[in-house]
């Protein structure tokens, strides 16, 4: 699946069983919270914090997910081209960045 079909998708799915989009704002507060979900675990399954017994059987992916679905979301309320966003992104990034990471000495192994 491309971002293009994950962005169609989703404006399908939400156009049909969501009834409609929540508003921006309700968006992204969902976002955060979601966001918040997948903190949750990282800092239980890498970090120093424990499970509780009822976090046990939490899906990391799934958690993931949902964060993208929001922000799937959000793009499409605002009509942003993920494809193209991430791809200009990743072309700011790679000039900006071309020797910066290959030159940090925190990163050499």
């Amino acid at each position: 699946m491309t971002i293009k079909d994950a962005q169609e998708l989703v404006d399908k799915w939400i156009t049909t069983t969501g009834v409609r989009y929540f508003n921006e704002l309700t968006n992204t507060a969902i976002l955060m919270e979601e966001v918040g979900e997948v903190a949750r675990i990282m800092s239980r399954k890498y970090g120093e914090q424990s499970f509780k017994k009822s976090d046990e059987q939490v899906d990391l992916g799934e958690e993931m997910a949902d964060v993208l679905f929001v922000l799937i979301c959000l793009a499409n309320q605002t009509g942003i081209d993920l494809t193209a966003a991430l791809e200009k992104n990743l072309d700011k990034k790679s000039i900006r960045d071309a020797d910066r990471h290959k030159n940090n000495p925190k990163l050499q192994q």
